[in-house]
């Protein structure tokens, strides 16, 4: 039979942050009990030091029901679905043994980890760098996966050494965002071109800090019409939807690239654009443990960093999620669950 290894006991019961659909209301229940980990599935209890917020996760259970409470019969909505933090107990031939200080970007279908005590499988973590702090691992997984994805998947770049993609322009949509960070930092590691668009000046030299080369205000310019006057990009990253995803198809040249993770391109293609043939693509990123890996090397070896908006304690979730909600956050809003 399946035993896991341990380290000093746990308590049976911890606080958790809960999401009650029917009040619509946060609230810190002090006394859950513990998750029970099954080593037949890859499970590990992880000590939550940090986990951060991601934009409308609160209306993903009434958005997702069939898929969120797929490994969540009980229906605990918890908020926060990067975490940061230490390994108590581990199946026995996992690579994270009990001790060991991890990060990971956990499945929606199971509770989150703005809690005192998680569940997080092999699969989805990686053994947090060196380099970061715990507020400032708790900023990465989900972000840095996401972008990862977006441009090694789906905009055709094979790999960070990758000789066709130099001299590439990519386009970025909100770019001082948690995932516009890191498709900035990957891009420019990989040798693109990188447009970003912004809305402040503030924000124009913090993404030409991390690595853009060029600049579009979306207060002063369109994208279509930003277009117009310096042509159209190889790619564009799509990360708000709507009528910005719109423009984002005059930006984008014949045979190039549009990616959302937002919604599908194809939905907001304009009736003027009707025969332009663009390889275009909708995706929800997948945990996965590996590339969360290579990007830990690369923040070891300093070629990118952590982007943190904000820090909060647990009892100032409220504040938060208030700051989450405003929608000009630069980089990731974390809460410290434990010290």
């Amino acid at each position: 039979m399946a035993t896991t290894t341990s380290i000093p006991k746990h308590p049976l019961t911890a606080r958790a942050l809960n999401f009650d659909t029917a009040t619509q209301k946060l609230n810190i229940h002090p006394s859950r009990p513990v998750p029970v980990p099954d080593p037949a599935k890859n499970d590990h209890l992880i000590h939550v030091k940090t986990t951060a917020l991601c934009s409308r996760e609160l209306v993903w259970p009434s958005l997702f029901p069939t898929s969120m409470f797929a490994e969540n019969p009980e229906k605990q909505i918890t908020p926060g679905y990067d975490v940061a933090g230490t390994v108590i107990t581990a199946p026995p031939a996992s690579p994270f043994q009990p001790g060991d200080e991890i990060y990971a970007r956990t499945r929606p279908s199971r509770p989150g980890n703005c809690r005192e005590y998680t569940i997080v499988r092999t699969q989805e973590m990686a053994l947090k760098p060196k380099k970061l702090n715990w507020v400032e691992a708790a900023t990465v997984p989900l972000s840095a996966i996401t972008a990862w994805q977006a441009l090694f998947e789906y905009a055709g770049v094979k790999e960070l050494d990758d000789p066709n993609a130099n001299g590439k322009r990519v386009l970025i949509v909100a770019a001082a965002g948690g995932v516009g960070v890191w498709l900035v930092q990957l891009a420019r590691i990989a040798g693109l071109e990188v447009v970003a668009q912004v809305g402040s000046a503030k924000n124009d030299k913090f993404v030409r800090e991390l690595g853009a080369s060029e600049t579009v205000n979306y207060k002063e310019e369109s994208l279509k019409a930003w277009a117009e006057r310096e042509g159209p990009v190889d790619v564009v990253f799509d990360l708000m939807g709507g009528k910005t995803l719109e423009d984002a198809w005059f930006s984008v040249k014949d045979g190039g690239t549009l990616i959302s993770i937002f919604e599908p391109p194809e939905g907001r293609k304009p009736e003027g654009l009707k025969d332009k043939v663009v390889k275009n693509a909708f995706f929800i990123m997948e945990p996965n443990g590996q590339q969360l890996a290579e990007v830990s090397r690369l923040l070891n070896e300093g070629q990118c960093k952590a982007v943190l908006d904000s820090v909060w304690d647990f009892e100032d979730y409220e504040e938060a999620f208030k700051r989450l909600d405003g929608g000009h956050a630069n980089g990731k809003i974390v809460i410290k669950v434990t010290e």
